[in-house]
């Protein structure tokens, strides 16, 4: 499968169980545009810390119960080129 400019991260394997964990944040990951879900990835994994990371994977899925479709407050994936 090529990449696109919305596909630049993997779901990394921390993040794909607690999302598989619940059905209603799964299928709004489901439904959400692939560039959404690569934000949700990049805001997971730029966490400097492990702690962090872990609270951030927390929140997400609050926020996606809650019918979050994006990170807020968030300046977005820093990896994608401008001109994507």
């Amino acid at each position: 499968m090529r990449m696109t400019k919305t596909d630049l991260h993997k779901l990394p394997a921390d993040l794909k169980k607690a999302l598989d964990s619940e059905k209603q944040v799964l299928a709004l990951w489901k439904d959400i545009t692939p560039l959404a879900r690569n934000e949700w990835i990049c805001w997971v994994t730029s966490a400097k810390q492990e702690e962090t990371r872990r609270r951030r994977i927390e929140v997400g899925l609050d926020k996606m119960r809650k019918g979050m479709r994006r990170p807020c407050c968030w300046a977005g994936c820093p990896h994608r080129r401008k001109d994507s």
